[in-house]
């Protein structure tokens, strides 16, 4: 999994990036939470290891923003600190934190975390597919719309939520199905006696 580390202090990134790669993660390291929040703007992480504490942007504010942006790609988020209060616990997960890991860092408990988040981000994944279904009636190909419960014909539909517009015409097997054969043709045999 593509994880983004956002950790000011130098060898805690480097720790926490090299046990990454022992699990089997891709590792990508930001300095403070601009540069984090930068990195996410340009591209989907699907998880996140925010330090609470870094200058600037802190590890809340991250999320705080992550989960404002409204993405359509979800990134898992996992909030590391030395705060233990159940009031601070409480103000990252307002914030969008999805994890909440003290310092020191556990790696066992990083790495069951992690697993959590694929869990999570795999489900979420397994929604969007299913959502992204069109029921579609087979007899009259018409949709059904899940926003106000009616059937819809398809050209409309789609119509209505894309720039896409229609032109119709036959293609060869429905033209070979519609159009008669000359041969049978009533007014061009002649009844024979």
């Amino acid at each position: 999994m593509k994880v983004l580390i956002a950790e000011d202090h130098p060898p805690s990134r480097r720790l926490l990036a090299a046990l990454l790669r022992r699990l089997g993660h891709a590792v990508f390291s930001a300095a403070d939470g601009t540069t984090a929040w930068r990195l996410l703007e340009e591209q989907h992480f699907p998880a996140l290891i925010a330090d609470w504490m870094m200058p600037g942007l802190d590890g809340v504010e991250l999320c705080r923003r992550l989960r404002a942006a409204g993405r359509e790609e979800y990134t898992y988020s996992i909030l590391l600190t030395s705060r233990t209060a159940r009031s601070d616990y409480l103000l990252a997960m307002a914030a969008g934190a999805d994890d909440f890991l003290a310092k020191p860092l556990d790696s066992e408990q990083l790495s069951a975390r992690l697993h959590v988040a694929e869990r999570v981000l795999g489900l979420q994944q397994r929604v969007h597919r299913l959502e992204a279904l069109l029921p579609t009636c087979s007899y009259c190909r018409k949709v059904q719309d899940a926003r106000t419960d009616t059937w819809t014909p398809l050209e409309t539909y789609i119509t209505q939520r894309t720039e896409t517009s229609f032109s119709h015409g036959v293609c060869p097997a429905c033209m070979d199905g519609v159009t008669p054969h000359p041969s049978a043709d009533p007014g061009s045999a002649r009844e024979t006696q």
